[in-house]
């Protein structure tokens, strides 16, 4: 899988395209459903993400699924059927904080008929036997990985959370650096977890982002951290910022959604503060896995539910990060659940 990855990678990166030969996410952009649910292959990258937790008899969960889309316009010269003009990848991993061990897996493929595809109209992202697909209204994730498998039905029991400006979501200081995202909180989780060859009947809640763009990082912005947090009382909050090399955020934003009202939060009005760091065994960076975000003036401390949350996908996406399940407390004894992901503290986020 590697050497196949190597080569999706050099066929996507090769001679650099400008961020102007993709569609744009302009000013204005209005989310229209279900539309919108789909995949959106004139733009660069794209994603649909899930993270969540469940109770189990083995004890609480933690859980992710990604599928990501990159469109390859280098390869969109060639007439062959089976030119990598749009590629996919998927991670899923499982969190077992009472056993200490996280489960991982990956897979990439270039978009083909039947086989590979994030299909347009509505969510319908497959490659393989992985899938995360929309139908009746819910979403089904289902992940046979190496070591652990999900198969997960996920309701929606509120309104989709457009972030930033009804969906158009500023990566940066220049209009052009922004993203289309909405996130689906609380998304109630049904179904089975398998580790092992022990399956596992799981009930939870989960968060999910839905997110493309075509040109999302400032130039001197080396990775991001991110939370979602499924608020206890069934509010909201999402946070980011992008740091450069020094650590100093380039720009922030953040959507806090409470008692029905939804407030989205300017670039100084979200601070991360970095805890307690954990070295990776593995790859020898420094994780700070406990944070400190602050959201107008209110404070949110992050903890993990266990320090190695590592997720190495070099050989796929390129990437380096950590991607973990935390609870979180809050002004006035607030609680949240949900995930935190790192980028680029080994070296610069690369697609």
């Amino acid at each position: 899988m590697h050497r196949l990855a190597a080569l999706f990678l050099a066929l996507a990166i090769g001679v650099p395209v400008a961020a102007s030969d993709y569609a744009p996410v302009p000013p204005g952009l209005r989310l229209a459903f279900p539309a919108d649910f789909g995949s959106h292959p004139a733009h660069r990258i794209e994603w649909w993400y899930v993270t969540g937790s469940v109770v189990t008899s083995r004890g609480p969960l933690g859980f992710q699924v990604t599928f990501f889309r990159l469109r390859n316009k280098e390869a969109e010269a060639n007439p062959s059927r089976f030119a990598p003009a749009q590629l996919l990848f998927a991670h899923a991993a499982v969190s077992d904080a009472k056993h200490g061990r996280l489960r991982h897996d990956q897979r990439i493929a270039r978009a083909f008929p039947g086989l590979a595809e994030a299909r347009e109209g509505d969510t319908r992202v497959f490659i393989d036997d992985w899938s995360f697909r929309r139908e009746g209204g819910r979403y089904a994730a289902r992940i046979p990985g190496e070591g652990f498998a999900l198969d997960l039905a996920l309701a929606p029991t509120q309104p989709i959370l457009p972030q930033g400006e009804s969906g158009y979501s500023r990566k940066g200081p220049k209009p052009s650096q922004a993203s289309g995202y909405y996130s689906e909180p609380h998304l109630a989780v049904t179904g089975t977890v398998t580790i092992g060859t022990e399956r596992l009947d799981a009930t939870g809640d989960a968060w999910l982002d839905h997110e493309w763009s075509s040109e999302m990082l400032a130039s001197d912005a080396v990775g991001w951290d991110w939370v979602g947090l499924n608020l206890e009382g069934g509010g909201a909050l999402m946070a980011f910022r992008l740091r450069d090399k020094a650590g100093a955020t380039v720009w922030a934003g953040g959507t806090l959604r409470s008692n029905g009202k939804v407030r989205a939060f300017a670039s100084d009005e979200v601070r991360f503060a970095p805890g307690r760091t954990w070295r990776s065994p593995r790859t020898g960076v420094n994780w700070p896995v406990a944070m400190d975000v602050e959201v107008a003036g209110e404070s949110w401390r992050l903890t993990p539910a266990m320090d190695d949350q590592e997720m190495d996908a070099r050989g796929s996406t390129g990437t380096l990060y950590w991607e973990g399940a935390v609870t979180a407390t809050g002004p006035g004894g607030a609680k949240g659940r949900g995930y935190l992901e790192l980028t680029g503290y080994g070296e610069r986020l690369r697609f």
